[in-house]
C-alpha cells in the first residue's frame, strides 16, 4: 500500500497528478516530542504498486472499490468495510481489482512496538491479513480522518495506540494482558491534574505512564475506566470550558484558540461544537446579545433620581 522510500515532513501533503490518482500524506506525532506515525489517504484508478515491504505494520481500511494484494505467496482481495494488516518485512503489492474500477483506502504505518503494549509474548502475529471487524474499521477510519485533518499529538497518542492494541488483542495470536489496574481512579485523577496544569503543552502519555510505573496501555485503560473518556477528549472539554470564559470577556475565537491550547481556530471550533453544539463565534455573539439588555437596564436604573424620604 505504501510506495517508495521517501516520507514527507510533518503535516506536509503530497499527491499524484493524474485524474483521480492521489496519495495524501500526514505525519502525526504520538505525544509532544514523541515518535512519528504516517497516515495515508489514497485513491487510485490504475496505479499498481511494485513488490515492496515496510519495517512497520501496515494497517489499511478500504473505503471504496476493490483492491488486490499479492501477499505471502497468494492474492488477497479487499473491499469497503474490510481491514488489512500486513506484517513488517512481508513483501506485497497493490492494484485495482478490475481494469475499469479504482479503489480508495486509508492506511497507517505503525512501529511494531505499538501493537505489543497490552499483549503477552512479544510482537503479535496475524495469520489472516484480511479482517472482518466493522466496529474496529469504523474506529480506525474515524481516527484516521480526524487526525489527518488535525494531527494533535495528545489525540494521536490517545487514539492510535489504543486502536492498535485492540487490533492485536482481538485478531492476532497473542494473549492479552490483564485489564485489572489497582487504584485506577487515583491514577486517572493524577493524569487529569497534570493535563489541566499543562494544557498549552501537555506531557506525553508515554512520559506520564513511566512516571506512574505503568505502560501506556495501562494508563489509557485506567483513565478510560475512571473518567469514561480518553485523555485527549477530557483535555479538549476542559479547554472548551476555559475558552468560554475568554469568549465571554470579548476575545475573538482566533485569539482564544492558542490561549487554551488548541492548534488553531478550526480545532477550537470542532471541539466547541461537539461539546456545546454551537461555534465559538455564535456563542460569543449570543453572550454579547444577552449581556447588552442587562447592561442597558443597569444603566437606566443608575440614572433614575433617588426619591428623598
Amino acid at each position: 500500500m505504501k510506495t517508495g522510500p521517501g516520507r514527507v515532513a510533518p503535516r506536509t501533503r503530497g499527491c499524484t497528478v493524474s485524474g483521480r490518482e492521489q496519495a495524501l500524506w500526514t505525519r502525526a506525532r504520538l505525544g509532544r516530542g514523541g515518535p512519528p506515525l504516517d497516515l495515508l489517504t489514497a485513491r487510485f484508478d490504475q496505479h499498481r504498486y511494485a513488490p515492496h515491504a515496510h519495517d512497520e505494520f501496515t494497517i489499511g481500511v478500504c473505503v471504496g472499490g476493490f483492491e488486490v494484494i499479492d501477499y505471502r505467496g497468494g492474492r488477497i482481495r479487499t473491499g469497503p468495510g474490510t481491514i488489512v494488516v500486513l506484517d513488517p518485512g512481508e513483501m506485497h503489492t497493490g492494484a485495482p481489482a478490475t481494469t475499469t474500477d479504482g479503489y480508495a483506502y486509508r492506511a497507517l504505518y505503525a512501529e511494531p512496538s505499538l501493537l505489543s503494549d497490552g499483549i503477552l509474548g512479544g510482537l503479535p502475529h496475524f495469520r489472516e491479513p484480511v479482517l472482518d471487524d466493522p466496529e474496529l474499521v469504523a474506529a480506525v477510519r474515524a481516527a484516521h480522518t480526524e487526525l489527518s485533518a488535525c494531527p494533535d499529538p495528545l489525540e494521536a497518542e490517545s487514539r492510535l495506540p489504543w486502536l492498535l492494541t485492540a487490533l492485536a488483542r482481538h485478531h492476532s495470536t497473542a494473549r492479552p494482558v490483564s485489564d485489572s489496574i489497582p487504584g485506577a481512579a487515583d491514577l486517572a485523577h493524577a493524569v487529569r491534574d497534570r493535563l489541566a496544569d499543562e494544557l498549552l503543552a501537555p506531557p506525553s502519555l508515554a512520559d506520564l505512564a513511566t512516571e506512574l510505573g505503568l505502560s501506556r496501555y495501562q494508563l489509557l485503560r485506567a483513565f478510560r475506566t475512571a473518567m469514561g473518556i480518553p485523555p485527549y477528549a477530557w483535555l479538549a472539554q476542559y479547554r472548551v470550558t476555559r475558552a468560554r470564559g475568554l469568549l465571554e470577556a470579548g476575545l475573538r475565537p482566533a485569539e482564544v484558540a492558542p490561549l487554551v491550547g488548541f492548534a488553531d481556530q478550526a480545532h477550537l471550533t470542532r471541539w466547541f461544537r461537539r461539546v456545546l453544539g454551537v461555534t465559538p463565534a455564535a456563542y460569543r455573539a449570543s453572550v454579547a446579545a444577552t449581556a447588552a439588555p442587562q447592561q442597558r437596564s443597569r444603566r437606566r436604573s443608575l440614572s433614575r433620581p433617588t426619591l428623598a424620604v
